[in-house]
């Protein structure tokens, strides 16, 4: 879920910002980035989201990875039932103080990507400059 947290605002930059040229100091940022509304929109998405994970069936993909056929109770057994009424509520917890993580995560992003950006842009300018004498691999050899 971070990974995807991470990932989500590289999908949503547009392909041209990274054709920029650095000296560029203004960077477009979405607005959809920015929003705190879309923190708040994931943060409720994970309740219904984790109930979902919870009522998943997972005996029978034991029983496959054991090497066995699967029993009425194997197909019967859902993933809530392996963490139990314990991680149950460690996970509800868990997903409560995630809203006010995700909206200060969310600023330190949309403070940070002009940065991040800029720094793409040096990166894209010195891998031309090193790779700009090597030979080409399609050349006819002597």
């Amino acid at each position: 879920m971070r990974a995807l947290l991470l990932a989500l605002p590289l999908v949503l930059i547009p392909v041209p910002a990274f054709a920029a040229p650095a000296e560029t100091p203004q960077v477009q940022i979405p607005p959809e980035l920015s929003d705190p509304a879309v923190a708040d929109k994931l943060t409720r998405a994970l309740g219904p989201l984790s109930r979902a994970l919870m009522n998943m069936p997972v005996g029978e993909l034991e029983a496959a990875l054991a090497g066995r056929e699967p029993t009425a109770a194997d197909r019967s057994k859902r993933l809530g039932d392996q963490i139990g009424p314990e991680g149950q509520k460690e996970l509800e917890a868990t997903i409560a103080t995630a809203g006010p993580k995700m909206q200060a995560m969310q600023k330190a992003l949309v403070a940070s990507l002009p940065a991040i950006m800029s720094t793409l842009g040096d990166v894209g300018k010195q891998l031309e400059q090193a790779t700009a004498n090597l030979p080409d691999p399609t050349y006819p050899k002597q």
